[in-house]
């Protein structure tokens, strides 16, 4: 199998599983918000403030999903690499108010860090694709 193929069917997994995720906190925040990792939740309505993480996941999923789809892969790898950081940043939120370590690491974390795999071997693939146009440039003149 080629790199890009790797890479599209590893951008597909992501795209897939963050839409997921995100979907479940926008129709059941309340059963979804434990897996989070935080020790306890506010009391009250919280819902609309767990939805606003669904929100945020699906859209990410969405960018991603049209770069993949539309072809764009070296903005694609770009914006693996940037959307990385919403994952780690879940994780620091979780290590931060005393959450599941385990859930910190297993889930922000890897996450995070297979997205930047990903996004590194995107940028790896696209890296000829991307000299290409300073290489015509010296060429025609």
């Amino acid at each position: 199998m080629s790199l890009k193929k790797i890479n599209t069917v590893l951008a597909a997994v992501f795209i897939l599983f963050i839409l997921w995720f995100g979907t479940e906190y926008i129709l059941s925040p309340e059963t979804t918000a434990p897996g989070y990792g935080l020790p306890s939740w506010p009391s009250g309505d919280g819902d609309g403030f767990l939805i606003i993480k669904g929100i945020r996941d699906v859209v990410l999923a969405l960018v991603l999903g049209i770069l993949l789809v539309t072809g764009h892969r070296r903005a694609l790898g770009w914006v693996l690499l940037v959307e990385a950081l919403a994952a780690y940043g879940d994780m620091a939120n979780v290590l931060a108010h005393h959450g599941s370590v385990a859930t910190a690491l297993g889930v922000h974390c890897l996450t995070a860090t297979l997205m930047v795999v990903n996004g590194l071997l995107i940028m790896h693939e696209t890296r000829n694709v991307a000299a290409a146009p300073e290489t015509l440039t010296r060429a025609t003149h």
